[in-house]
């Protein structure tokens, strides 16, 4: 994944707008999600994950892998797929 010159204001937006729709964990697992104001809640576990935490995660982009937010991101599997899927980040 490499970060183009997308802000995170429009990353947000974009995680914003597909809401609802099915995202694929590494694995391939399905899940969706709901934005409850600054919130993200994932159909699969019923975690609230903070805006703020996929900030933290988009600053560290690019992400070679899942381990490299595995200790320092909550629900990092869910924010790796969401932030490395084309859908969010518009990429080509």
């Amino acid at each position: 994944m490499v970060k183009n010159s997308l802000s995170f204001e429009d990353v947000w937006k974009s995680i914003c707008e597909h809401e609802g729709e099915i995202f694929y964990l590494i694995r391939g697992d399905p899940f969706t999600y709901e934005i409850h104001g600054n919130f993200l809640i994932v159909s699969r576990t019923n975690r609230q994950l903070s805006k703020r935490n996929f900030q933290n995660g988009f600053s560290l982009l690019p992400l070679k892998g899942l381990g490299e937010i595995n200790r320092i991101i909550q629900g990092p599997s869910y924010v790796w797929a969401i932030l490395n899927d084309k859908r969010i980040m518009k990429n080509e």
